[in-house]
């Protein structure tokens, strides 16, 4: 008790506690420690004063005003229902809209997927000329997973056959 009058004591009626650095309350001015400074914890009576959020209507993006005491869900409700100013033809923003022009495919995608060959839209599964029947029918750009001669005349199996002819007699068992 050497500094008697240093530090001040927590206004909050259950505590008073003997803080030596206590935060004051900017809306009712009163001191408090680190416990019950906050608005809520002190239930400060002036609160409402610094509490200025205004609530956004989801739909046309407006802020909507509240008046003290009323509910802001039942305000911003009240607001879609009858004065809302949603932008003609906004509906319902459609995400997956294109379709893919596979005969017989339903699916849609967010991006659209177009053919380098006939520059059709198509879905992921069928982008590739050769998944979608391309109407161009150009040659695929690699011959990976082909089973027909390619410009060389060598086809795969045939490159095959001659590697193992090759090194049959190389390899010692």
């Amino acid at each position: 008790m050497e500094f008697p009058d240093l530090g001040k004591h927590c206004s909050e009626k259950t505590c008073r506690q003997l803080d030596f650095l206590p935060l004051k309350c900017d809306a009712c001015k009163q001191d408090f420690c680190k416990d019950h400074f906050t608005y809520a914890a002190h239930k400060c009576p002036l609160a409402f004063t610094k509490d200025v959020r205004v609530p956004v209507c989801p739909l046309c993006n407006s802020p909507v005003p509240v008046k003290k005491g009323e509910i802001p869900d039942v305000v911003v409700s009240a607001h879609m229902d009858g004065e809302c100013r949603r932008p003609p033809g906004q509906e319902t923003a459609k995400v997956f809209t294109f379709r893919c022009s596979r005969e017989g495919c339903r699916r849609r995608e967010m991006l659209r997927v177009a053919c380098e060959e006939c520059r059709g839209s198509f879905c992921l599964q069928h982008r590739h000329p050769l998944d979608h029947g391309c109407a161009r029918g150009g040659r695929p750009a690699s011959s990976a997973g082909c089973l027909d001669p390619g410009p060389s005349g060598a086809s795969r199996e045939g490159l095959g056959g001659w590697l193992a002819r090759h090194f049959r007699f190389k390899v010692k068992p």
